[in-house]
């Protein structure tokens, strides 16, 4: 039997937003405001509050329904997630110096200067300084 396999042409484009489902809504927004440095945008949503400093808006939001995150491994294992940064060294003195577990000290790589940090819920972040 033979078998004909048609591609479809689309417009998919991505990924242009990424949340992470967090315990304390109020605790890791103030985090990624006030710690890390992301611009907050006004509340539209009262489940999540998001951030837009680049072309891809990031949020935190509270879970979703059915989701129990203490029940869960190491969230957000296996995914990556990156944010650019102008200078990932003082972010990352700024971090240390607020208690922020960093899982991967600053090193030179094809991103410039590279850094990774756990979040309030344990989801690791890494932060570059090259465009």
């Amino acid at each position: 039997m033979s078998t004909t396999t048609t591609t479809a042409t689309t417009d998919t484009q991505g990924p242009d937003f990424v949340s992470f489902q967090v315990r304390d809504l109020h605790a890791s927004a103030d985090f990624y405001e006030h710690t890390v440095g992301l611009t907050r945008l006004p509340a539209s949503n009262p489940q999540a509050v998001v951030f837009a400093d680049g072309p891809v808006a990031f949020a935190v939001r509270n879970p979703f329904p059915g989701v129990d995150l203490d029940a869960l491994g190491q969230l957000g294992a296996g995914i990556g997630v990156w944010f650019h940064c102008q200078d990932a060294h003082a972010l990352h003195r700024k971090l240390a110096d607020a208690g922020v577990t960093i899982v991967q000290e600053p090193f030179d790589g094809p991103f410039g200067v590279t850094f990774s940090f756990l979040d309030p819920d344990g989801y690791t972040v890494t932060m570059h300084d090259k465009a």
